[in-house]
């Protein structure tokens, strides 16, 4: 499926959309270059699961976990990883495999673990169409 968003509104609403038709155990691919939206559909879909902590890109930390929403929503920024085996040192199998909804930006670089199903959604631009324009395209893997 394609959406086309015009603005950063629509691209969080797209997010909240998703969150809310979550079910646990869902694992989303985000694939997009810098500057895409990748973290604003994250504040999105946390938004569609209950979650009111502000959510922001765990670049640094590889994973952030916000408990309060309706499934616990574990938001992965793999953007820094040198070797997909460093997922295995933060435990990513627990998350992965548990019972809440994971999002992982950068996902094309860790593709040979995730698991055999899950959502991937690849988000671009064209400046052609306007600075704020997206193109988001969701596949069902698996």
């Amino acid at each position: 499926m394609v959406i086309e968003t015009r603005n950063v509104k629509e691209t969080l609403e797209l997010g909240i959309k998703i969150g809310q038709e979550a079910k646990p155990g869902l694992v989303i691919a985000l694939e997009g270059d810098l500057g895409v939206g990748k973290t604003v559909l994250a504040q999105g879909v946390a938004k569609g699961l209950g979650v009111e902590e502000m959510v922001c890109s765990p670049t640094f930390t590889i994973v952030q976990v916000y408990e309060e929403g309706r499934y616990p929503f574990y938001h992965f920024d793999v953007y820094r990883l040198e070797d997909p085996d460093e997922m295995y040192e933060v435990g990513f199998e627990d998350y992965f495999y548990g019972e809440g909804v994971c999002m992982v930006e950068w996902a094309e670089m860790i593709k040979e673990i995730l698991p055999s199903s899950y959502l991937k959604i690849e988000i671009s631009k064209d400046p052609q169409q306007g600075v704020d324009y997206r193109k988001i395209t969701l596949t069902q893997v698996g």
